[in-house]
C-alpha cells in the first residue's frame, strides 16, 4: 500500500505468496503483474524460477519471449533472458537467443561476455578465447571473472594466478578469492596455507538441546518446502529449498536463530587476528547479522555442487534430520566437502576437509570457501543454511 510501484516490494510480495498459498498462486499473481508491466525484466526472472522450482523445465522462460517481441531494443529484458538460460546450463539455447538478440537489440559488449562463456561451457576453448581476449581491455569485474574460469578450464594456471591476484585486490575482491585458492593450489604456491589452511576458519559445533526438539523443527521446516524441484540458480541438485527461515517468529525458529547466533559468536571469538586476511581482519566485538538463511531438502542421490557465496563473511550448515541408512563410506556419502573444486572447472583437487553430518550439528567456514555436498543413497538430509554478513 505504501509503496505499489516498487519492484523489490513486488517481489517480497510474491515470495509472500509462495510461503502462504504455495508456488502456483505465486505463479498466477506474477503473470498477472506481468501482463500490466511486460517490461519488468526481474519479474520475467521470477517467474522463470517459480516455474522451475515446480518442474516445468522446457517452457520455464517462456514469459521472455512476448517480452523482447514487445520491447526488442530493450538490452536489460536480453539479458534477464540469457541469465535464465545460463543458470539452466542451456548454453545451445544461449548461442541460439544471442542471434535474435543482436539482430533486434544491435552490438553489446554483455552479448559477447555471454557468447564466450557459451563456447566456453560448450567446450570450444579457442572460439572462447578469442572473444574473451577481445574484452580483456574492457577490464569489467565480470569479465574478469568469466575469462578466469575459462583460464582454469583451459589448464593455463599462471595466467589465471596473475589475473586472480590483480583482482582479487580490488573492491571485487571477495569474487576472485575462491578462484585465488584454487589457482595457488594448483601452482604449488603456500600462499594458499595462509588463504584457507588455518584450521580454526571451520568450526563443527554439536549444539545439542540448545535447538529445542529437532523432530518439531524438522515437521516445521518439511512444511516450508513446497516446490517440487531444485532450485533453478541455486547449488542442490535433487531436493528442494525453502527461504527466509531465520526472519520467522514460530518458537522453533526462535530458538533456532538463538543457538545458531551463540555458536557464531562462539566462532569468531577464537579467531586469530590478522590485519592482511580478507576473512580474519574484519572488527570483532560487533552484533551478529544474516544476510540470509535457507532450508535444503535432499532425497536420494541429493546434493550440493561445490559453490561459493562471496557476499558473505561466514557460510554455515546446520543439519535438522539424516538419512536412517548409514552414509560415508569410502565416497564419504552424504558428507560436507569443503575446499573441494567445482566439478565444471574440471580441476583434480581434493577438498581441504571432509565434515560428518549429525543431527544438531553446526559447520562453519568462510563464505568464498568452495564447498558441496557428497551424494548419498535413499532417505531424506534436511537441513539449514545461512550466511554470516561481514560487520559494518
Amino acid at each position: 500500500a505504501l509503496a505499489p510501484e516498487d519492484d523489490i516490494v513486488r517481489l517480497g510480495a510474491i515470495s509472500a505468496i509462495v510461503a502462504e498459498a504455495g508456488p502456483q498462486a505465486a505463479i498466477a499473481a506474477l503473470q498477472r503483474t506481468l501482463a500490466e508491466r511486460p517490461g519488468w525484466g526481474e519479474g520475467h526472472a521470477q517467474l522463470a524460477r517459480l516455474l522451475w522450482a515446480s518442474g516445468e523445465r522446457e517452457t520455464f522462460a517462456r514469459s521472455f519471449e512476448d517480452a523482447v517481441a514487445a520491447a526488442p531494443r530493450d538490452i536489460n529484458l536480453w539479458g534477464k533472458y540469457l541469465a535464465s538460460l545460463v543458470f539452466a546450463q542451456r548454453s545451445e539455447d544461449v548461442l541460439a537467443v544471442l542471434g535474435r538478440a543482436r539482430l533486434a537489440a544491435g552490438a553489446h559488449p554483455m552479448f559477447d561476455l555471454y557468447e564466450a562463456n557459451a563456447e566456453d561451457d560448450l567446450g570450444h576453448r579457442a572460439a572462447a578465447a578469442r572473444l574473451f581476449d577481445a574484452l580483456a581491455p574492457l577490464n569489467d569485474p565480470m569479465v574478469a571473472l568469466y575469462r578466469l574460469r575459462h583460464l582454469l578450464r583451459a589448464r593455463r594456471d599462471r595466467e589465471a594466478a596473475m589475473l586472480a591476484e590483480r583482482w582479487a585486490a580490488t573492491a571485487y575482491g571477495a569474487q576472485f578469492l575462491p578462484y585465488l585458492s584454487l589457482v595457488w593450489r594448483l601452482t604449488g604456491d603456500p600462499r594458499w596455507q595462509w588463504l584457507e589452511g588455518d584450521e580454526r576458519l571451520i568450526g563443527v559445533y554439536d549444539l545439542g538441546e540448545a535447538v529445542g526438539p529437532l523432530g518439531e523443527l524438522a515437521e516445521r521446516l518439511r512444511a516450508l518446502h513446497v516446490t517440487s524441484g531444485q532450485p533453478l540458480d541455486q547449488s542442490v541438485r535433487g531436493g528442494t529449498q525453502a527461504e527466509y527461515i531465520l526472519t520467522r517468529v514460530g518458537p522453533e525458529f526462535r530458538a533456532l536463530r538463538a543457538a545458531l547466533v551463540a555458536a557464531v559468536e562462539r566462532h569468531i571469538a577464537q579467531l586469530p587476528p590478522d590485519p592482511a586476511h580478507p576473512v580474519l581482519a574484519p572488527p570483532r566485538g560487533r552484533p551478529v547479522r544474516l544476510s540470509g538463511s535457507w532450508s535444503v531438502r535432499l532425497g536420494g542421490a541429493g546434493h550440493h555442487v561445490s559453490h561459493v557465496h562471496p557476499g558473505g563473511w561466514f557460510s554455515s550448515a546446520f543439519y535438522v534430520a539424516l538419512p536412517e541408512a548409514e552414509m560415508g563410506g569410502p565416497d564419504h556419502a552424504g558428507w560436507l566437502a569443503l575446499g573441494e573444486r567445482p566439478g565444471e572447472l574440471g580441476l583434480d583437487l581434493p577438498p581441504i576437509r571432509l565434515v560428518e553430518p549429525k543431527p544438531g550439528r553446526l559447520v562453519l567456514f568462510p563464505s568464498t570457501m568452495w564447498h558441496g555436498t557428497r551424494p548419498f543413497g535413499a532417505g531424506e538430509r534436511l537441513s539449514v543454511a545461512f550466511d554470516v554478513a561481514r560487520p559494518r
